[in-house]
C-alpha cells in the first residue's frame, strides 16, 4: 500500500523534507501544501535580494519533482482532522494522510504600537520575513531616500545594509543597549555599530518605539526619549513567532512551538513537526541548519532508511555576511563561569574578537571584521578539538609557534572531516568525493552536495576547493 505523507509548508524545511523523501527508496505519495503562491525559496538570501546583489531566480530552491510528488502552491490549510487523518483546505478540499508533517514556519512579529494594526499595515510599513515582504520593501524603496528599520537583530541589520546598499539613508532603532544582543557582547555591538555607520547605517540604541504614524509624505516613528524620526519607509524586524495555530486548534501539545521528541514526533504519533514551528527539548531552531538536519532525520525515520535515527542538535554558528561586514558568533560567548577569556579589539578597523575556553575546548566566540583565524575557530568549535597552546594565534590569526592554530593555507592541508558548509553539514571530504564522481565545476559540486545553498557564506571556500582539485594532478586528502 502506498504511504501517504502530507507536508504543510513549502518553505525551507518542508521543501527539504520533500526532497529527502523523494531521494529515498519506497512506495509513497508526498503531497506538499504551500500557502505562498511561489516556488520554494531560500529565505536567508532575501537580504541579498534586497541589496540588489541577486535576482529572484537566484533565491529559488531546487524542489523535489516527479513520480510520487504532488506540490501545490497557494493552498491554505485551515484545519486538521486527527480522527479522520485529513487536512482541510480553504477551498473545501479534504486531503487524507497516513503521516502528516507540520512545517508551517514562523510569522513576523508586529509590535503592539499605536498606529500599527497587524491585519492592516500601512503601505509604507512592511515586515521583513517573506518574498512578498521583500517585494513590498523594494516597491516602497523605489524612489525613496530614507528608511527606518525597527529591530537590531540579525535580520534587521541585513535589511538595513541592503537598503543602504540601494542608496537609502538608513537608521536602525533598537530597544536594547547594543546590537544583536543575543549573539554579541556590548563591546562587539559597539564595534559593529561603528562599522555600520561607516557603511551608511546609523543606530538609535536603548530606546523603544512608542508609536507610528503614516501619511502621503512618509512615516513618523515616535521614541520613548521624546525623539521623532521621519523616513519614507519603515521595515519591521522585531522577531518571529512559531506558527502553531493549526497544531493548537487540533489539540496537539504546544509550548512556544509545537512540542516534538527526538524523532520529531508530536503528541500525536502520526504527526511530526520540523523547522521554525517545532520546539525540541525546550529549544526553537530559527536557523536553516537545524531545520535541514531535522528533515534528514525525519526522512530516515518515515522511510525506514534508519528507524533509529534521532535528532541531536549541533552547536550553532551564526554568520552575518553583508557587504562590508563579516561576523561569526558561536556557542555562549558572553556567559560567565570557569575558564579562560581572551579579547582583542581594534574599533578603528572594525575588528573584534572574543574567545571563551573551558577544559581546553572552545565554548564560545565572537569574531567581527578582519579575523584571518575565523575558519580555524569555527572548525575547533564545530569539532570540539583542543585549542592551541598559543592562544594569540586564534585572536590574531597568526601561526605563532603552532601549526594547529593557523587556518589551512591550502585545501591540500585541510582535513577531510572539516565542515565547509555549516548549513548543510558538508565536509571537505564530501566535496572531494563529488568532484571525483564527475562534478567538475562549482555549480556541479553545489548541486551534488548542496554546499553553499544555505546562507551562501561558504561559496568562496567551495570555489577554492574546486579550483585546487582542478589544478592538482593527483589529490591526496589529509585526515
Amino acid at each position: 500500500m502506498t504511504a501517504r505523507v502530507v507536508i504543510i509548508g513549502n518553505g525551507m524545511a518542508g521543501a527539504r523534507l520533500a526532497g529527502e523523501l523523494h531521494a529515498r527508496e519506497g512506495d509513497r505519495k508526498v503531497t506538499v501544501l504551500g500557502a505562498e503562491p511561489h516556488r520554494a525559496y531560500n529565505r536567508i538570501m532575501l537580504s541579498t535580494l534586497l541589496a540588489g546583489r541577486v535576482d529572484e531566480p537566484d533565491v529559488e530552491l531546487t524542489e523535489a519533482a516527479g513520480h510520487g510528488i504532488d506540490l501545490r502552491t497557494g493552498v491554505t490549510v485551515t484545519a486538521l482532522d486527527r480522527s479522520a487523518r485529513e487536512v482541510r483546505t480553504a477551498d473545501g478540499e479534504r486531503i487524507a494522510y497516513d503521516h502528516l508533517v507540520l512545517a508551517t514556519g514562523a510569522r513576523a512579529v508586529v509590535p503592539p504600537l499605536p498606529g500599527l494594526d497587524p491585519a492592516d499595515l500601512p503601505e509604507r510599513v512592511v515586515p521583513f520575513r517573506t518574498l512578498d515582504d521583500c517585494r513590498r520593501i523594494l516597491a516602497a524603496a523605489d524612489g525613496a531616500r530614507s528608511a527606518l528599520v525597527l529591530g537590531g537583530g540579525l535580520l534587521g541589520l541585513e535589511a538595513a545594509r541592503g537598503l543602504a546598499n540601494r542608496g537609502l539613508t538608513t537608521t536602525v532603532v533598537h530597544p536594547r543597549g547594543h546590537l544583536m544582543e543575543r549573539q554579541l557582547d556590548p563591546a562587539a555591538g559597539a564595534v559593529l555599530a561603528g562599522t555600520l555607520a561607516g557603511l551608511g547605517v546609523t543606530s538609535q540604541l536603548a530606546v523603544p518605539a512608542i508609536g507610528v504614524a503614516t501619511d502621503a509624505t512618509g512615516v513618523r516613528l515616535d521614541l520613548a526619549d521624546g525623539q521623532t524620526l521621519h523616513a519614507d519607509l519603515l521595515v519591521l524586524s522585531c522577531g518571529v513567532r512559531p506558527d502553531t495555530a493549526l497544531a493548537r486548534a487540533a489539540g496537539l501539545d504546544v509550548g512556544r512551538g509545537v512540542l516534538v521528541d527526538d524523532r520529531l514526533r508530536t503528541s500525536d504519533r502520526s504527526i511530526s513537526a520540523i523547522g521554525d514551528c517545532a520546539e525540541h527539548d525546550g529549544v526553537l531552531t530559527g536557523l536553516v541548519a537545524p531545520a535541514w538536519a531535522q528533515a534528514r532525520v525525519l526522512a530516515d525515520v518515515l522511510t525506514g532508511t534508519d528507524p533509529l535515527a534521532r535528532y541531536r542538535p549541533r552547536p550553532v554558528v551564526t554568520r552575518l555576511k553583508a557587504a562590508g561586514i563579516d561576523l561569526a558568533s558561536m556557542g555562549d560567548p558572553v556567559g560567565g563561569g570557569p575558564g579562560e577569556e581572551l579579547t582583542f579589539t581594534d574599533p578603528s578597523r572594525g575588528t573584534y574578537a572574543r574567545l571563551r575556553i573551558r577544559d581546553e575546548r572552545l565554548v564560545g566566540a565572537i569574531l567581527l571584521g578582519d579575523n584571518p583565524a575565523v575558519g580555524t575557530v569555527i572548525q575547533l568549535f564545530d569539532r570540539g578539538h583542543p585549542v592551541p597552546t598559543d592562544r594569540r594565534a586564534l585572536l590574531l590569526g597568526r601561526a605563532l609557534g603552532t601549526a594547529a592554530a593557523a587556518p589551512a593555507s591550502s585545501p591540500a592541508l585541510m582535513p577531510d572531516g572539516v565542515t565547509v558548509c555549516q548549513c548543510n553539514s558538508v565536509s571537505k571530504g564530501a566535496l572531494v568525493r563529488s568532484w571525483r564522481s564527475g562534478a567538475r565545476t562549482v555549480d556541479a559540486v553545489v548541486a551534488a552536495t548542496r554546499a553553499g545553498t544555505g546562507c551562501g557564506g561558504c561559496r568562496d571556500a567551495v570555489g577554492g576547493i574546486v579550483d585546487w582539485l582542478s589544478q592538482a594532478e593527483s589529490v591526496e586528502v589529509t585526515r
